[in-house]
């Protein structure tokens, strides 16, 4: 091996030096949920100060996580992080009550924190957004991406998604950047919230699609492009393929047809109004 390539490493690791390991910024993660949530957490707190003691814990060991090489106020993140806190988990009670109501075979709330994968993912997501929006770079990823390895599901943290939200199994979705999720939406496994294009040069852009409240997206649907919006109140079948937009109230389902006009077999998208 030249000494040239052993050079390019060496600096490399010089240039990284503040980046924190991916497994301290998991497990960080993990810790906080273990407190929020005592299904995660291997151990039982006996006291408020006990519990106040771990969080506290945690504010000492943030800084290190958030110690980049990116020029950001730690300090300020990490107080701001520690004061959204309880907007975030009264966000995350009401996602488990979707969940809950949403799957019959739930058989209670704590069946829903401790096992479903889409609960994980959906709080990594609400912990990561929070995070990128105070300003910390690659962390949020780091968590979203750990979710997405355990889960299947891949959210981006960049994505803006309301409340109540439910993921049913969940093996296989997708939510871009720029998505839009209302309240009360219901996706299942394998959807796409995607975008049309993959320049580099639309990065900045709205790529994807806006999905209004109280919308269900069964199986394998894929929704593409920034200017789609599904409209609330909407269903959307199985195995749809969308990049126009669809009025609220409507059923959007696939429908497989004998035969088209030259004998062979074709697909059809319909589209009705409620």
């Amino acid at each position: 091996m030249n000494s040239s390539f052993i050079a390019k490493v060496f600096f490399k690791h010089q240039e990284c030096q503040k980046c924190p390991p991916t497994k301290e910024v998991v497990r960080f993660f993990d810790d906080l949920m273990g407190i929020l949530f005592p299904g995660f957490n291997s151990t039982s707190y006996a006291s408020i100060a006990e519990v106040e003691k771990e969080l506290d814990a945690l504010k000492t060991r943030m800084p290190a996580i958030l110690n980049t090489r990116y020029d950001i106020d730690v300090e300020k993140v990490s107080i701001d992080f520690f004061d959204n806190i309880p907007t975030i988990y009264a966000l995350l009670l009401k996602d488990v009550e979707a969940l809950f109501s949403g799957d019959p075979a739930a058989l209670n709330t704590s069946e829903v924190i401790r096992t479903y994968p889409g609960f994980y993912a959906i709080a990594a997501y609400r912990f990561a957004n929070l995070l990128l929006h105070l300003g910390s770079v690659n962390i949020p990823r780091m968590i979203t991406e750990n979710a997405h390895s355990r889960t299947g599901i891949d959210i981006h943290p960049g994505a803006t998604i309301g409340e109540y939200f439910c993921i049913d199994h969940g093996t296989g979705v997708v939510i871009g950047e720029t998505s839009e999720i209302g309240n009360h939406v219901k996706i299942y496994q394998g959807v796409t919230l995607g975008a049309l294009s993959v320049n580099k040069s639309d990065a900045k852009t709205k790529r994807h699609p806006t999905i209004q409240d109280h919308v269900v997206i069964y199986a394998g649907a894929t929704i593409l492009g920034g200017k789609t919006i599904i409209g609330a109140n909407s269903i959307v079948g199985g195995n749809v393929w969308l990049t126009k937009s669809i009025l609220e109230n409507s059923r959007v389902y696939y429908q497989a047809m004998m035969h088209n006009e030259n004998g062979n077999e074709s697909d059809l998208i319909v589209i009705k109004k409620a």
